[in-house]
């Protein structure tokens, strides 16, 4: 069903069996996939890719133009899954890179009113929380949650498995399967509770315990940290996971709390 009260341009690609309601606003060179629903005064912008079966609540802006002084017009995409629910007022920016596009992935929940930066990369079954902010240039990894109100500054990196808690800042990269609290942000645990609830064995868990003794808890850098997980947990997916993150990010992490 498409409202004849909705602005459709012309040159928009409409998939199959897609519902976009009265006042919705469909601009050009935007590609909606099947089985899509597109609520009252949303704005879909120029450069907007997206998948199947996604429905965008009232008031939301998939596509804006980019908040950065460093985009001067260019075309940029924003590129969103498929499965996707993105909840009322949610504002999503394309790049700021010709050609290139903040990335949305499949089966994620974005909740009222949080804002997505140019080339950020949601990666895809990932929780967004009331009113988060996530700056420019960010990765948020597979299954993680941000709750209501946390703030992400430009290029951060969030692992797999990450459970940052309500109203953290963030300004550094967070490695996988953890949880962050407070203000400034540190290190609160694994995140054992969601990793049980999806599967994950008691030996998996308890490597990735053992691995964050090391990391948060023993005194030492981080560098000797990743020396001792090495040589004290044996090889496995999420024993690799930690140690590439870290690696992979300069070991640039998450401040370790003073009173640990």
């Amino acid at each position: 069903m498409i409202s004849p009260l909705a602005h459709i341009d012309p040159s928009a690609k409409i998939g199959k069996d897609v519902t976009i309601h009265p006042f919705a606003f469909i601009d050009a060179n935007v590609e909606i996939g099947d089985n899509c629903e597109i609520m009252s005064y949303t704005s879909i912008i120029g450069g907007t890719r997206m998948g199947k079966n996604n429905k965008v609540y009232q008031g939301s802006i998939i596509g804006a133009d980019p908040q950065d002084f460093r985009w001067k017009g260019e075309e940029t995409f924003c590129l969103i899954g498929d499965n996707n629910v993105i909840r009322e007022h949610v504002i999503i920016n394309r790049s700021i890179r010709e050609g290139q596009g903040t990335r949305i992935g499949n089966d994620s929940f974005i909740m009222a009113e949080s804002h997505i930066g140019h080339d950020s990369w949601i990666q895809g079954k990932n929780v967004i929380g009331n009113g988060a902010m996530i700056a420019g240039d960010t990765v948020v990894g597979r299954c993680s949650i941000l709750s209501s109100n946390a703030m992400l500054h430009e290029g951060c990196k969030i692992g797999d498995w990450v459970l940052i808690k309500g109203g953290c800042r963030i300004g550094s990269n967070v490695p996988p399967y953890v949880i962050i609290a407070h203000n400034p942000a540190v290190y609160y645990g694994i995140n054992a509770y969601v990793m049980r609830r999806h599967g994950f064995t008691e030996e998996q868990i308890d490597d990735v315990a053992k691995s964050y003794r090391h990391v948060y808890q023993c005194g030492t850098s981080v560098f000797n940290a990743l020396r001792r997980i090495e040589a004290d947990v044996q090889p496995s997916d999420v024993r690799d996971n930690i140690t590439s993150f870290i690696r992979d990010n300069n070991m640039k992490i998450v401040a370790v709390p003073t009173d640990l």
